[in-house]
């Protein structure tokens, strides 16, 4: 505005000191109209219209987009991100949104700068799980809610939106081919395990044989195994699970009378199999440390000879992240594997936990009111304050909020077979039915996958 008026002032002037020929008229129209179109390229490339650009709060990381890029470790608390991302440079300023329409743009260009796990879940009549239910022979009992007599279907109508882009449909057949000739390993508890079955599931759907996919273990009950594969033999590559549900090591020792006790090793890594040479590894810990043992804290926990008498499962947790944190920055190789940390999956209990009455039968439809959500997780708060110390690239899957929504999704009395469902039993509120809410963690993890495909390409194979 300033600018206009010093511009209206310079004419003014102009007009009044200039002699009144014909030719003098024409200069100052003339000299009027080469001062108008300064004016204007100038203001254009003003920006300091409030408008013109997004920041966020001072000091605030950003949140984490579907793009992957190197040096990346941040991720916004979806409860309170900004509204834009600026992908995955720890910078203070958020990107502005590049402003694509649906249909106007390409899908994968949309989500450079847009955070993929703020957004909300959208019925779609016409929305169908990509694999269909009873279908895949891959999912535990645990999870399979139709198989156990589960035959409401509204929880499969249902879709994750961003609220700033759209994200591409999962394409199996695409996403194996991004991991031809290599190996994916999932790492955790069993809400990694039910987003392993998902995505196997998922990818297993896409093959027109699906007999080129394999059990490594011949078995397909494994809950009481550390390890599980699966081969996808025309790709040469394999997606495991492997059982870790604290990341750190479950370990006993004896007390002065002799006694054999459980503990948690809170400064060694569970090291059982050995992965660290994996293309993509996809970590969590969270549920287990909600259980009464480990959140009352009494000579539990243990560093070296030393268990504590009493220690806040809050700094236990703490701990071990760091033991984590340490061990991915020395023994991953950045420049092959890709690591992922998989945010904490939201339960659903009323009326008690799990083992005290706690339920989600009945419930049918989602939460739609944002305000209804729980606060965000101390855990997830804690993960991201030790991401962000971390040397190597993580990239947090921050889907709290999502399955917050969800309490619709969860097995309950359908963990079990139809008939040995009693009443009173305990019921499962924190897994999820298959297909169902897992299939979009995996969705998202696909479309940073295929954002970041020209550098998973240069990834050495096996």
């Amino acid at each position: 505005m300033d600018s206009f008026k010093n511009l209206q002032n310079t004419l003014f002037q102009s007009s009044i000191n200039l002699p009144r020929s014909r030719t003098d008229y024409f200069c100052t129209i003339l000299f009027t109209v080469i001062l108008i179109c300064f004016f204007f390229l100038f203001s254009a490339s003003d920006n300091t219209s409030p408008a013109s650009r997004l920041h966020c709060p001072p000091n605030k990381p950003p949140p984490l987009s579907s793009a992957v890029f190197r040096g990346a470790r941040f991720a916004s608390k979806s409860y309170r991100s900004c509204a834009v991302s600026a992908a995955f440079s720890p910078a203070e300023t958020c990107h502005q949104i590049s402003g694509y329409a649906v249909g106007s743009g390409s899908v994968e260009e949309e989500t450079d700068s847009c955070d993929v796990f703020d957004g909300h879940w959208v019925v779609d009549e016409d929305f169908e799980p990509v694999y269909k239910p009873g279908s895949c022979p891959f999912i535990d009992d645990a999870f399979n809610c139709f198989k156990n007599g589960r035959r409401d279907s509204d929880y499969l109508r249902l879709k994750w939106k961003p609220h700033a882009c759209e994200i591409p449909r999962f394409d199996g057949l695409k996403m194996l081919k991004m991991l031809t000739g290599k190996k994916m390993v999932f790492v955790g508890d069993s809400l990694n395990r039910n987003m392993w079955e998902s995505l196997v599931c998922a990818l297993r759907e896409s093959l027109a044989n699906k007999r080129k996919v394999f059990e490594v273990s011949g078995r397909r009950q494994f809950r009481n195994q550390g390890f599980y594969s699966f081969i996808f033999k025309d790709f040469n590559c394999s997606i495991d699970f492997i059982k870790s549900p604290f990341l750190v090591q479950e370990w006993k020792f004896s007390d002065k009378a002799g006694t054999r006790r459980e503990t948690l090793r809170l400064d060694m890594m569970e090291g059982s199999y050995n992965y660290h040479d994996a293309d993509i590894i996809v970590f969590n810990t969270g549920h287990w440390w909600t259980h009464q043992k480990t959140f009352q804290g009494k000579y539990y926990f243990q560093e070296g000879n030393h268990v504590y008498r009493k220690l806040e499962v809050a700094d236990a947790y703490k701990k071990a992240l760091r033991t984590w944190a340490r061990w991915v920055d020395a023994s991953i190789n950045s420049s092959r594997t890709r690591v992922f940390f998989r945010g904490y999956s939201s339960s659903h209990f009323k009326g008690g936990q799990w083992n005290s009455g706690g339920s989600c039968y009945g419930e049918t439809k989602p939460i739609t009111n944002e305000t209804h959500l729980a606060p965000y997780p101390w855990m997830m708060i804690a993960l991201e304050s030790v991401i962000s110390k971390m040397k190597t690239p993580v990239f947090f899957l921050n889907i709290t909020k999502m399955t917050d929504y969800r309490k619709d999704g969860h097995p309950s009395i359908f963990k079990q077979s139809a008939s040995t469902i009693r009443q009173g039993m305990f019921q499962d509120c924190s897994h999820w039915c298959l297909p169902g809410v897992p299939d979009s963690w995996n969705q998202l993890l696909y479309a940073v996958l295929l954002k970041s495909h020209k550098n998973l390409g240069s990834i050495t194979n096996h």
